[in-house]
């Protein structure tokens, strides 16, 4: 149960997180938001760990550094993905893709949760694709958007690279504290500065960069809670339980911007519901 309750914060943290990114995105390039608060989650993340019991050696760092490395890339092309095909394709591929990949190499690493838990993790698949989903002429900024060779690549790649992100976290010693997700968040900032830098752009300033603080801190929270219930539970289900995180950016989209859920959202909000339940009545 401890492990199902982190890991629901964890979805709360990273789909909060990601709201107030994207409302500072709305004012602001996404990569100048970016470069704002993944230093900052440096910091936070340094002193936050300074406060926790634990100590890390040269290999649960270089396995932080390692997971870093691929959520930097993730957010890069998820976010290029974003701007040059149709969001109602790229958005689900994605989901699934971080969502199903964790569930499969936890199977493979020898983890056999019950029946009732497993039918819970493939509803929760699903569920995250459906969240995900939106209406083609809502969210697509041209009419041209098309889903090219290069941004399924990209669409992919992005998916693939957060759900080794996600398994890879699981690879971190109980007992380092939260140091391995110190040097997760240095080698993600190092990736996402560099990429600023290449693209020129300058950090946000004013009303994004605040947003871009309390991004900063969500983010921490998300990236905490996740490490310590996969300390406690298994990979094929903290994961799935995590990937939900889009249902928290859809509800406050809902409820604080107005946004409309549309008919295949709203399921994909009732089948997570189940999918949490099942889940806890099977621990």
């Amino acid at each position: 149960m401890t492990a199902l309750l982190l890991s629901m914060l964890a979805a709360a943290g990273y789909g909060i997180s990601d709201f107030v990114g994207g409302v500072a995105s709305r004012r602001a390039h996404a990569l100048q938001v970016v470069i704002v608060s993944y230093p900052l989650s440096v910091v936070a993340m340094f002193l936050l760990a300074l406060l926790v019991p634990g100590s890390a050696g040269a290999a649960a760092l270089a396995v932080g550094l390692l997971s870093g490395v691929f959520g930097g890339i993730a957010v890069l092309w998820f976010y290029i993905a974003l701007a040059e095909g149709p969001m109602s394709v790229v958005s689900p591929l994605t989901a699934l893709l971080v969502a199903g990949l964790p569930l499969g190499a936890g199977m493979l690493l020898g983890e056999r949760p019950g029946p009732v838990a497993l039918c819970g993790a493939a509803l929760a698949v699903i569920a995250v694709v459906l969240v995900s989903r939106q209406e083609q002429a809502a969210v697509d900024e041209t009419p041209v958007a098309r889903f090219t060779a290069r941004v399924a690549w990209l669409t992919v790649g992005s998916g693939a690279a957060f759900g080794v992100y996600f398994v890879t976290l699981d690879q971190i010693p109980v007992g380092t504290g939260l140091w391995p997700l110190v040097a997760s968040r240095v080698s993600a900032t190092v990736v996402v500065v560099l990429a600023a830098l290449v693209a020129r752009e300058r950090p946000a300033v004013g009303g994004p960069a605040r947003l871009a603080t309390a991004a900063a801190a969500l983010d921490v929270l998300g990236n905490v809670a996740f490490l310590y219930a996969l300390q406690a539970g298994l990979l094929s289900l903290v994961s799935v339980i995590g990937a939900l995180y889009p249902a928290w950016t859809v509800l406050l989209a809902r409820l604080v911007l107005g946004e409309r859920t549309n008919r295949t959202q709203q399921a994909g909000l009732v089948l997570a519901a189940l999918a949490v339940g099942l889940i806890a009545g099977s621990t």
